[in-house]
């Protein structure tokens, strides 16, 4: 059984979260957040804390012995529409999009 943690409409693109998301697949906790510690992407930041957070609910279970990451995906989330300035007195429309990110961490005794 897995400790999930969930960070729901994060403001950044689906691509970019799993270029860095596939870099911390299967590892032990330790050391997934030795490599984003160290990451200079955006997303880098955002999946630390919910790692971090799916450690924190594995303990507050109780559990003990070595955390690793188990499953760790990004999902699309909803688009802001949004509409930029053109010449001639026109508009563009662009998407800001959002994703969830989702860790689950398993335990190894």
């Amino acid at each position: 059984m897995g400790y999930v943690a969930k960070h729901k409409h994060a403001p950044i693109k689906t691509y970019n979260a799993r270029l860095v998301m596939d870099l911390i697949r299967g590892r032990p906790v330790n050391e997934a957040l030795d490599i984003l510690r160290y990451r200079p992407h955006r997303a880098a930041r955002l999946i630390e804390k919910v790692v971090r957070s799916a450690q924190a609910n594995a303990e507050d279970q109780g559990e003990t012995g070595k955390f690793y990451i188990e499953r760790a995906w990004v999902d699309v989330g909803f688009a802001l529409k949004r509409f930029r300035p053109r010449s001639r007195g026109g508009a563009a429309s662009y998407q800001r999009r959002r994703s969830h990110i989702c860790v689950e961490i398993g335990v190894s005794y």
